[in-house]
């Protein structure tokens, strides 16, 4: 009767035919319009995959039961097959694997493996990270023979664990208790599981709770109340860009690495594979204040405000400008040093290779480390720039990418340059994106930001230095930018 009653009002409003009848000749389009506006896709199929891990932490049994019919499981690294043994049907019918593939005969929907823990972790150990024997990372890629993952079919994967033993997953829980959903995502890196007796917190900062696992090394745990602290401020800065912290539930892997003597966090990464996880070698004998002035967990986190974008001079570049303007606001530097750091980063740039477009770092081969993570960054701050003053300070790159979160993150595609440029536009009511990337991506060199510097009040001293000069036409707007949250308000909001 809702149809039928929805019907009638639609073809009241129709134009009326000479004889006064309304055109009902158009009601079929109506209901199979109507229905496509009401149609409910269907649930995605779940392959089902019970892990075992026993009491030693050596070995992984798998057994695999398959939704549909699949001719083909893979893994992604096909240097772990030595340590893959006992493949068979959940019958017992030997099947064959080559390389990272097993083909399936039709009549198997079910299927179950080995795999050798402990010979994997130990072939994969960096020399300089001795984690303690109750701690693993292991790689799914490694050991995990699946099906293709869509919006259609996903996994579904139930781990058995030890008494004691913990596990730091980067995937969504599923819908029963115990389990874990993974799906289609960028694959941006190899998710890592950690798998032991470690450490586990979750840590709230604005918007979200980081479930944040502190590994063990052969010279025991570290200080949780320090690791704790350092990673909820430097969350807490990156919230800053927009008022939270842009995924509500990432994981965090924290690895002790002693003796680093460059910096007190060697090492940081984002990896986007099956959900976004973050990876941090720490020194943990370094202190509080070496930790929260390092800017690798900023630069590492600001990752995360924006989807996976496969052109690094974006996603670099974005992160190298927001580790100064997050690490400033936060108070971890002065409005000069943030500016010193970004000019420094920017002129590097310019200078190894004056003659590259930012477009360019993304070909193959070894790329100019400073024109990647830092030609992007001219971009972002003359955006932001743009923004602000066209709306008298009322948008600005931080605002935008506020409404990016709400409407697109996390995201499980992979982006481009042009697509995400495009996406910031549609989010912004002042449009200047597409006209800097047309303009700078595909031209010669970083961006000549001098005309932006002057009304800034950013003047080149001696030594290359960055003297501030507040009475420049815009000063206020470079306070703005680098100037410290009030109340642990963002200004960007």
């Amino acid at each position: 009767m809702l149809v039928f009653d929805t019907l009638k009002q639609l073809a009241g409003r129709l134009p009326q035919t000479p004889a006064g009848s309304p055109r009902l000749v158009l009601a079929p389009v109506l209901v199979l319009a109507l229905f496509a506006n009401t149609a409910v896709a269907d649930p995605p199929r779940l392959h089902h995959y019970q892990l075992t891990i026993s009491e030693d932490l050596k070995t992984l049994a798998v057994r695999a039961e398959l939704a549909s019919r699949v001719r083909t499981i893979r893994s992604r690294n096909s240097d772990t097959a030595e340590f893959v043994s006992g493949l068979t049907s959940c019958a017992g019918q030997p099947l064959k694997r080559s390389g990272r593939s097993i083909e399936l005969p039709p009549s198997v929907s079910c299927l179950t493996y080995r795999f050798d823990l402990a010979g994997a972790a130990a072939s994969q150990r960096r020399s300089w990270v001795t984690l303690a024997p109750s701690n693993l990372l292991i790689k799914p890629s490694d050991w995990l023979f699946r099906p293709r993952v869509s919006a259609e079919s996903e996994l579904e994967l139930k781990f058995d664990l030890p008494p004691g033993v913990m596990l730091s997953v980067p995937w969504p829980d599923g819908d029963q208790p115990g389990t874990y959903r993974l799906g289609a995502s960028p694959g941006s890196s190899d998710a890592m599981l950690a798998l032991g007796t470690f450490e586990q917190r979750e840590i709230a900062v604005p918007g979200a709770s980081l479930r944040v696992s502190l590994l063990r090394d052969d010279q025991g745990a570290m200080d949780g109340d320090k690791m704790g602290a350092w990673l909820k401020q430097a969350a807490s800065g990156v919230a800053l860009a927009h008022g939270r912290f842009p995924n509500p539930s990432p994981q965090v892997i924290v690895v002790p690495a002693r003796g680093s003597r460059s910096s007190p966090v060697p090492f940081g990464r984002v990896i986007r594979d099956g959900g976004e996880a973050v990876q941090f070698f720490v020194d943990p004998d370094r202190s509080l204040e070496d930790l929260l002035g390092d800017w690798t967990a900023t630069h590492e986190f600001a990752h995360l405000l924006l989807p996976y974008v496969k052109d690094r001079w974006v996603s670099e570049g974005f992160a190298s400008y927001y580790q100064n303007v997050l690490m400033a606001r936060s108070g971890y530097y002065s409005e000069l040093k943030g500016w010193t750091k970004l000019h420094a980063g920017i002129e590097r740039a310019r200078a190894v290779r004056p003659l590259m477009s930012p477009a360019a770092t993304s070909g193959r081969g070894r790329m100019p480390r400073m024109m990647v993570y830092w030609s992007g960054s001219a971009l972002a701050l003359l955006g932001d720039v743009r923004q602000r003053q066209l709306s008298g300070g009322e948008e600005s790159l931080g605002i935008v990418l506020g409404r990016l979160a709400d409407c697109c993150l996390p995201s499980a595609t992979t982006w481009d340059a042009e697509r995400f440029f495009a996406q910031l536009d549609e989010l912004s009511e002042h449009k200047v994106w597409m006209d800097l990337f047309r303009q700078h991506a595909k031209s010669p060199g970083v961006p000549d930001l001098t005309a932006l510097y002057a009304q800034l009040g950013l003047e080149i001293g001696a030594d290359d230095q960055i003297v501030l000069n507040d009475s420049a036409p815009r000063a206020d707007l470079r306070r703005a930018l680098m100037g410290p949250a009030v109340e642990g308000i963002a200004a960007d909001r």
